[in-house]
């Protein structure tokens, strides 16, 4: 049984099988940023008010960086996510749509390689 008008199907504009993925990889960052936000605050709490040479100490550890960078490539992930659900539900037109689409993919890659690679200069000591 279909539930597609007759010019839905001839011009191709059924499901395209995928918003249950999307649905559940945002739910799937959205828990795992819970605990990894908590393990990145608690030791970025500790160095408050002590200098930029204790927050780069905790995060030259290994683990503290390795928690930090996962954290920031889940966040930027789900905040692609989430920006490109309300793109596709509240930006009309197709190329005005592929521009902001774009645009979200661009500055999300963008923000969370700079936060990553920032990470990884503190974490080498460079």
């Amino acid at each position: 049984m279909s539930y597609m008008t007759d010019y839905k199907r001839a011009r191709g504009l059924g499901s395209a099988h995928e918003g249950t993925h999307h649905f559940w990889i945002q739910r799937v960052t959205a828990v795992a940023l819970i605990p990894l936000g908590l393990l990145f605050i608690w030791p970025f709490a500790a160095a408050l008010g002590e200098g930029a040479e204790a927050a780069q100490a905790i995060y030259r550890n290994g683990w503290n960086a390795f928690i930090a960078i996962n954290f920031f490539v889940l966040t930027f992930w789900h905040l692609k996510l989430g920006v490109q659900v309300v793109i596709e539900d509240y930006v009309h037109g197709k190329g005005r749509r592929l521009r902001f689409l774009l645009a979200n993919m661009y500055f999300c890659w963008g923000m969370g390689l700079a936060a990553v690679m920032a990470v990884v200069k503190i974490w080498l000591g460079a």
